[in-house]
């Protein structure tokens, strides 16, 4: 995580009714097996029912669907838009299937601002399935929704519940054998321990007191990320907190991530400082040193029957890790720190995964860089991080690019290591929030709670749709880290505030927000 001390602005330039129908429209007598039209290439521009399609807005509103120029793979694409606000549905009825697991594909991009928009499967024996629309002005991103079908047949929907002007572009549909999931939904609880400590308090969204991780635990959480300092000045993230924190962790069912740092304070692409107890030791002694750490602290995790589920060998290590001996100015040096701590945390437990963590998700070229000379170098991990804040890390068009030629490139699987969205722009503290203006925002994404949970829900469908089930799931940061005196973002000062309130899962009155909802994702 990029961190406050830095003045980050310096440095860095509702579930919606929509039109679930009880009972449809006569069908059209469409029955075949696989999708007519997915393209909408057979009608040209202004079609409002295309080949294969059929239309209905109960308040006549029809012309809000059309095809046009401009498609994602070939000419044309489906639109819905008014100059006035409407509600309509395209969707296509297909019988005759074979009952089992399918999954819907489809390339989008939406203007933003309805009240919903989206793709739906129902009808199809079970629950009704929902992937909805991102916001995507220009870049066309790739969702999916899976479906178990058990009638032999399904419709296929696309829906809009649309303000004034708001509009969808939909294109290159694929109805195809298949699933899709997440099975990562996590979040770094790092501060919580401090944040109890110095008096924080955890509320469900009824208002009753609780213990953060049953709360997180009971909105659907199955993974908490916990970071590791080597002798921080205040104490926490120590190997002590950690265990501490890891045996509440398992307590709750939830699987473990230890983010090793190897540093006494904040690790990101602008800081990796070695640790004091480390300074001035050689290359040599480095090496050990990492080993020795991690294996200490895993060795503890697994004694005390926590063993870690998966672990970070640094964190958002763009720039390398253990300055100046381990930079990516000298690749050599930093595979051989790389290597030393998946030895390690092999040597505790062979089935721990080990992950190397990037930041600035966004970035294709800077991805294929890193990882293409750590594979040159030798470099052991198993699956690759990244962390992709969209208001400094570019477009979720760029994200899926990177996250899916990362997958695809390496052969590995993927995770959005840490993402957050603010709920609110005030403060609660008298330290500056690190998104504090409207300007900084994620154009389409309010900072409100329906505009942090719609956030939430738009990376998760980025990630669930990465190709070959590669995509494993997500990390929130800070989930925790709420507005409470002493517990702020700097261990050396423990009068320094928190920046990050606003974008915590909990609310200024304690309790849990809507955007764990995000958590419950199929």
């Amino acid at each position: 995580m990029f961190h406050p001390r830095r003045t980050l602005r310096a440095l860095l330039l509702p579930l919606a009714a929509g039109l679930a129908l009880t009972a449809l429209p006569a069908q059209s007598a469409h029955a075949a097996s696989t999708l007519t039209n997915a393209g909408f290439e057979s009608n040209g521009t202004g079609t409002t029912t295309p080949t294969g399609w059929s239309t209905y807005s109960a308040g006549g509103q029809t012309a809000a669907s059309f095809t046009e120029a401009g498609g994602h793979g070939g000419s044309y694409r489906l639109t819905h838009y008014s100059a006035s606000a409407y509600k309509v549905e395209t969707y296509q009825y297909l019988s005759g299937l074979t009952n089992g697991n399918y999954k819907l594909t489809a390339w989008v991009r939406s203007g933003g601002g309805q009240n919903s928009a989206y793709l739906a499967l129902k009808n199809c024996g079970g629950a009704e399935q929902r992937t909805d629309i991102p916001v995507s002005s220009s870049g066309w991103i790739r969702i999916v929704t899976p479906v178990a079908v058990t009638n032999n047949q399904c419709t296929i929907s696309i829906n809009s519940d649309a303000k004034a002007g708001n509009w969808i572009n939909v294109d290159d549909l694929t109805f195809t054998s298949g699933t899709a999931s997440l099975p990562i939904k996590g979040s770094d609880v790092s501060s919580l321990a401090k944040s109890e400590a110095k008096g924080g308090v955890y509320k469900y969204s009824s208002g009753t007191t609780g213990d953060a991780l049953a709360i997180l635990k009971s909105a659907g959480q199955n993974y908490a990320r916990l970071k590791v300092w080597v002798n921080p000045a205040d104490g926490y993230n120590n190997k002590t907190h950690v265990l501490a924190t890891a045996k509440r962790v398992k307590a709750q069912g939830m699987k473990l991530l230890v983010d090793f740092h190897y540093s006494d304070t904040w690790a990101d692409p602008g800081a990796q400082s070695k640790p004091a107890a480390w300074a001035g030791h050689s290359y040599s002694q480095l090496k050990t040193d990492v080993y020795n750490h991690t294996y200490d602290v895993l060795n503890a995790l697994k004694a005390q029957g926590t063993t870690a589920d998966m672990v970070q060998v640094g964190n958002e290590i763009n720039g390398g890790m253990l300055w100046n001996e381990g930079s990516t100015s000298n690749w050599s040096q930093l595979a051989g720190l790389l290597n030393s701590g998946y030895d390690a945390v092999k040597a505790v437990n062979s089935g721990t995964t080990v992950a190397l963590h990037l930041a600035k998700g966004g970035d294709l070229a800077g991805t294929r860089w890193w990882f293409d000379s750590a594979v040159s170098n030798g470099v052991k991990f198993d699956v690759i991080g990244l962390s992709y804040y969209g208001y400094w890390h570019g477009t979720l068009a760029d994200f899926q690019t990177t996250l899916d030629d990362a997958a695809t490139r390496y052969g590995k699987p993927v995770y959005l290591a840490e993402t957050a969205y603010p709920f609110r722009l005030d403060s609660k503290d008298s330290h500056e929030n690190i998104i504090d203006l409207s300007s900084e925002l994620v154009s389409g994404y309010p900072a409100s709670t329906a505009g942090q949970t719609q956030w939430m829900k738009d990376v998760a469908s980025i990630v669930e749709a990465v190709p070959n089930g590669r995509g494993l799931g997500i990390f929130y940061w800070e989930s925790t880290w709420t507005a409470v005196t002493g517990n702020g973002w700097d261990p050396t000062d423990p009068s320094s505030g928190n920046g990050w309130e606003n974008q915590a899962l909990f609310g200024y009155d304690d309790r849990a927000l809507p955007a764990m909802a995000w958590f419950s994702h199929r």
